[in-house]
């Protein structure tokens, strides 16, 4: 392999994948796929829908085991970033063995917390294989948050900060508008009950599930969905905007 596209397919509608990608997946030979776990098969499951829909091609699909990591590690950047290493070599394997034009579909954006452009260059780092790589923009689980509950993500001429439910716990909510994504332990709780909350879980899938309001009136509902939605599906994926009070 020598050529691989890097792309990305939108928060999880297929009619979310930009005509850039499309024109990307009709030259595709192989996709690399980093396995979740059975729990977490549905996330592949939409990838295969929408190479069905656009690839016309014959294709090939390897799917790479995921390395565990620590969830809760008193070194949070050491532990990603040999998460990250694990993850690589894997890639590295899996890229040697295959022929032709090479893919992996990124959930979202390429560009916005996700690590596959971090492994990438670290195997081109080690030299041990040589090729190029092209990487196409998806639509963001935040535009796609901002969308369904018709809302801009900022007030007029201010800032928008995008953040991890660890660090809203951490440094608190700002005098703007906050997105908050990978949060497990549902942060939104600690923030005045004034602030007002667009949250969305499984955005552009199936079951998708929308509140919006002020923290103290919505909080409870959103925490008792959320807890039931992880519960029957085994995993979440979620976001949420905040804004304070004017």
């Amino acid at each position: 392999m020598r050529t691989l596209y890097v792309i990305g397919i939108g928060a999880g509608d297929p009619d979310q994948v930009t005509m850039q990608a499309v024109k990307a997946l009709r030259e595709i030979d192989v996709y690399f796929v980093i396995g979740k776990g059975v729990e977490k098969q549905e996330l592949v499951a939409v990838r295969t829908a929408i190479l069905t829909e656009y690839a016309d091609r014959p294709y090939r699909i390897v799917e790479i085991p995921d390395p565990p990591r620590d969830r809760d590690p008193a070194d949070y950047r050491d532990t990603v970033l040999d998460w990250h290493e694990r993850r690589s070599l894997l890639l590295e394997e899996a890229f040697a063995a295959q022929e032709g034009v090479g893919a992996i579909l990124v959930w979202g954006d390429p560009a916005l917390y996700d690590s596959t452009l971090r492994m990438v260059e670290r195997v081109l780092a080690r030299g041990a294989l040589d090729f190029d790589y092209t990487v196409i923009p998806g639509v963001t689980s935040v535009h796609a948050l901002a969308a369904r509950h018709r809302t801009v993500l900022h007030r007029i001429g201010e800032p928008v900060h995008i953040t991890t439910g660890r660090r809203l716990r951490e440094e608190g909510l700002g005098t703007g508008s906050t997105v908050v994504m990978l949060d497990a332990d549902c942060a939104f709780t600690t923030v005045p009950d004034d602030t007002f909350i667009w949250w969305g879980a499984y955005l552009g899938m199936s079951d998708e599930a929308l509140i919006a309001g002020r923290v103290g009136a919505v909080a409870g509902e959103i925490v008792r969905q959320r807890t039931q939605l992880r519960e029957r599906k085994g995993w979440i994926m979620d976001i949420y905007l905040l804004r304070p009070a004017e």
